[in-house]
């Protein structure tokens, strides 16, 4: 079994990012605790100042870098969230970046890009999906010998996204039962895993990915990671053909539970959130509450903590999320 994260070293991570990122909001939300007769919270990571938690890792592991490497400048791939995450932090720290996204990419995400960047980041739209971006990004810092800053597959950013579930045990009274995260390449979930699995033990681990790019539990399942030939993109901040190879080796030892939610149905939530708790979700943002219908029956009487960990919603996508919502309801009317 893999051994996890020195809790020491999630703790230094919690220093360095005091002045960086905001501690957000835990509470109890009554809407959802209603519905499915249990105790849901919900942590805001929507709240940060780049409406995710990515900034906690990236910034974690851009300022540990030593001057040899960030005075030549640093590289990112990300489908939006962590692209935003890296360019705030090349802005605080003064350090030249280069950011390679998906063409696919919501506006909004790459506008904030250029807003947090600002003079000290340039911007590369290439390829397709996260993969085509990163494929393109890798060869970019090879070729220019510069450092590459993982979305997910590094320790530095995994002990950064750690210290959001430092913050979830310090702001709850209670005891959590269930803990819901989504997956994309596995960064969150590792943090969520290096953290409770050594300061609250009891409690279960649930990921949370969607149906069209369920890699993490297509490669625990088979026991070797698993590329997806092909995946849906809607889901764009957790949309990922291939999960990071430290995410697996964490997950598939510690790991409880996965669920697969269909796009649809988180369209739906991200519907849910606007109208009921006027929440802006993105649609990875959605996951972990979508997931909640699934075990609805296990959870009753239960305290389950779930993220909403990104805010970053294109108006532009709404038609969409509407369409695809609406479907969704008409073909499982009977499981609502």
């Amino acid at each position: 079994m893999n051994e996890l994260i020195n809790i020491n070293e999630i703790y230094r991570a919690k220093n360095n990012l005091s002045n960086i990122v905001l501690k957000s909001s835990y509470s109890k939300n009554k809407y959802y605790s209603n519905f499915y007769d249990s105790n849901i919270f919900i942590k805001r990571e929507d709240e940060q100042i780049v409406k995710s938690f990515k900034i906690r890792g990236a910034f974690n592991k851009i300022s540990n870098l030593g001057d040899d490497k960030t005075n030549r400048g640093i590289v990112c791939a990300s489908a939006g969230n962590h692209a935003q995450g890296f360019a705030l932090s090349c802005s605080i720290l003064k350090i030249k970046g280069t950011v390679f996204m998906p063409k696919s990419t919501p506006n909004i995400k790459i506008k904030k890009v250029k807003k947090f960047g600002k003079k000290n980041v340039e911007i590369v739209l290439y390829g397709n999906d996260f993969y085509d971006a990163y494929d393109k990004s890798i060869e970019f810092s090879i070729k220019n010998n510069l450092t590459f800053i993982h979305p997910f597959d590094d320790l530095k950013v995994i002990e950064g996204q750690s210290t959001l579930f430092l913050e979830i045990l310090n702001q709850s009274v209670e005891k959590i039962d269930f803990l819901l995260v989504p997956i994309g390449g596995g960064g969150l979930i590792s943090g969520a895993i290096n953290v409770f699995k050594q300061l609250s033990k009891n409690t279960k681990i649930i990921g949370v990915e969607t149906a069209g790019a369920s890699s993490m539990k297509k490669s625990i399942e088979k026991g070797i990671i698993t590329v997806l030939k092909k995946i849906d993109n809607f889901v764009d901040g957790a949309a990922v053909r291939k999960v990071g190879d430290i995410p697996f080796k964490i997950c598939k030892d510690y790991l409880d539970e996965i669920i697969i939610v269909d796009e649809g149905e988180i369209c739906k939530t991200v519907i849910d959130l606007k109208k009921h708790l006027n929440i802006n979700a993105e649609p990875s943002g959605a996951m972990s509450i979508t997931a909640l219908r699934q075990i609805k029956e296990k959870i009753k009487g239960k305290n389950v903590a779930c993220l909403i960990c990104g805010g970053n919603n294109d108006k532009k996508r709404l038609p969409e999320i509407k369409i695809r919502s609406k479907k969704w309801i008409l073909n499982n009317l009977k499981n609502i």
